[in-house]
């Protein structure tokens, strides 16, 4: 396993095993007008999990997409990547919880890797993605487009309370962003390498 992935996976996990010996809600992403909220939480949230099982996917995925962008773009783009993904996530879930007054925190890996989903979209766009449900391959393209008009459909309706879907989405668009910064392309200019 890559050096970066296998960091971000080891760090999760002790920080998980911290998480349920002393708690640590005050790395938690919690909302603007809590009162609760403080600057490093706009990171230190994403190495927080709600549960084992929560830990487990999100550790999977990073294992699975994470490794193979590190191959490709090596461990110092990966975390960049990544952590303006972790960022982005961040700050579009301070928006919804502003706008509908919530005041519960977030934690969890997901908006990174739903980041890294997207950038794996990007550069292998043909390659085969079998998800658990429904279990149909599909072209990694099709996989994450679909996953986040899903992402966007259970938002807006408020389906699955306790599960940030915009900062699922606000990782996708972090991941979006900076694979467009690193191109030079629109909306940060042209031919940029």
């Amino acid at each position: 396993m890559p050096p970066a992935t296998q960091a971000l996976i080891l760090s999760c996990v002790i920080v998980y095993f911290a998480q349920t010996a002393v708690g640590l809600d005050a790395f938690a992403l919690w909302p603007i007008g809590s009162g609760e909220f403080l600057p490093w939480q706009l990171l230190s949230y994403s190495f927080l999990h709600g549960g084992l099982s929560h830990l487990v996917f999100n550790m999977f995925g990073l294992y699975m997409f994470g490794a193979e962008l590190e191959r490709v773009w090596g461990a110092r783009r990966l975390l960049v990547f990544y952590f303006v993904s972790v960022l982005c996530a961040a700050l579009a879930q301070l928006g919804v919880a502003a706008l509908s007054g919530s005041m519960v925190p977030t934690i969890g890996a997901s908006g990174g890797l739903f980041g890294l989903l997207l950038g794996f979209a990007m550069l292998f766009p043909h390659r085969k993605i079998v998800p658990l449900i429904p279990p149909i391959p599909m072209p990694a393209w099709l996989f994450v487009l679909l996953y986040g008009l899903v992402e966007l459909g259970l938002g807006v309706t408020g389906s699955l309370n306790g599960v940030a879907h915009f900062a699922h989405l606000g990782g996708i668009a972090g991941g979006w962003l900076t694979l467009r910064y690193w191109r030079g392309q629109p909306p940060f200019g042209w031919g940029r390498r």
